[in-house]
C-alpha cells in the first residue's frame, strides 16, 4: 500500500474555487482502480492550506491515476491556484524486525 500526501497552499481568496474542484472530482478519484482511500484536510493553523490523503494499493495504481485524463483536468485547474509549489510525498507502512524471542 501507498499512502499519498500532499500539501497544498492557496491564496486565500482561491480557496473556494480550490472546495469545489475537490467536491467535483472527490468520488471519480475515489473510483479510480486502486484507490483504497480519500480525504482532504485543512491545516488547523493556516486555513488557506489543505492535504489531500490517499490510499492506494501499489505505487502503480497511483501513477496510472497520475497519467489519467481525470488528473489532467484536476491537477492543471488546482495547480494555477497555488500560492506557493504542492510538497508531495508518498509512504508505506514501515517493516519492523520481530523482536527478540518473539
Amino acid at each position: 500500500m501507498i499512502i499519498r500526501i500532499v500539501r497544498l497552499t492557496f491564496a486565500p481568496e482561491h480557496v473556494p474555487a480550490f472546495l469545489q474542484i475537490f467536491q467535483d472530482s472527490e468520488s471519480q478519484i475515489r473510483q479510480m482502480p486502486g484507490c483504497r482511500f480519500l480525504e482532504l484536510w485543512q491545516d488547523a493553523d493556516q486555513p488557506h492550506v489543505y492535504c489531500t490523503h490517499s490510499h492506494w494499493e501499489s505505487a502503480e495504481d497511483l501513477n496510472t491515476y497520475r497519467r489519467s485524463e481525470l488528473f489532467g483536468q484536476v491537477w492543471p485547474a488546482t495547480k494555477a491556484l497555488f500560492a506557493a509549489p504542492p510538497l508531495a510525498f508518498s509512504v508505506q507502512p514501515a517493516e519492523l524486525p520481530a523482536a527478540p524471542g518473539a
